[in-house]
C-alpha cells in the first residue's frame, strides 16, 4: 500500500493494493499491523455504511469525544472533505479534500480532532467508515458546510442537505469546549 501524507498532521490519504483480474478483485481494507508499521496507529470499534445519491452533501460532522476514522467508497464517487478543529495545530481552521472512488479504493485517515462531510459526485455512492470511538449522538456537532470563513471548494453546485446539515454552527461561533487541543 501506498501511504501519502498531507500538510496535516496524522491525515493520510491511502493507496491499498488492489489484486484484480478477469474474474473482480481483491484488496486488504484493513490489516492492524501493516497500518500501524505507517504510522497509523489506530484502534477501530466501530464500523458504518452509508447510501447516499448524487448531489447528497453529508457534513460537516464531528463529536466529543471525538473520533478517528478511515473512510473509503465501495461504490460511486464522493469528495470528501475534513476541517481540522484542533487548536493546537498549525492547520487549525483549513480543510483538506479528496475524491474517493469505487474504482481508485483510495482510502482517508482522519485523526481524531477534524470535523467530517462528503459530496456524492456519481448518480449514488456507498460509503464506509471504521471509527476510532463509539457513536455518542448527545456529542454529536455539525460545523456549517458553507461557512464562508472555511471557504471550501464543494464540487455540488446547489446539494441536497439534511435540516441537522443545514443548521451547521459556523467556525467562529463554536464554544472552545467543542474545540480540540
Amino acid at each position: 500500500m501506498n501511504v501519502i501524507p498531507t500538510d496535516f498532521e496524522g491525515l493520510f490519504v491511502i493507496e491499498p493494493k488492489v489484486f484484480g483480474d478477469a474474474r473482480g478483485y481483491f484488496l486488504e481494507t484493513w490489516n492492524q499491523q501493516r497500518y500501524h508499521e505507517t504510522g497509523i496507529d489506530a484502534e477501530f470499534v466501530q464500523d458504518n455504511i452509508s447510501f447516499s445519491r448524487k448531489d447528497i452533501l453529508r457534513g460537516l460532522h464531528y463529536q466529543i469525544p471525538p473520533q478517528g476514522k478511515l473512510v473509503s467508497v465501495i461504490e460511486g464517487c464522493v469528495q470528501d472533505v475534513v476541517v481540522d478543529l484542533r487548536r493546537s495545530s498549525k492547520m487549525f481552521g483549513k480543510w483538506f479534500s479528496v475524491e474517493l472512488d469505487g474504482q481508485s479504493k483510495r482510502q482517508l485517515f482522519v485523526p481524531a480532532g477534524f470535523a467530517h462531510g462528503f459530496a456524492v459526485l456519481s448518480e449514488t455512492a456507498l460509503f464506509h467508515y471504521k471509527c476510532t470511538e463509539l457513536y455518542h449522538p448527545e456529542g454529536e456537532v455539525t460545523l456549517q458546510w458553507n461557512d464562508p470563513a472555511l471557504a471550501i471548494s464543494w464540487k455540488v453546485g446547489s446539494p441536497l442537505l439534511s435540516d441537522k446539515d443545514k443548521a451547521g454552527i459556523p467556525l467562529k461561533d463554536l464554544p472552545a469546549s467543542k474545540l480540540f487541543d
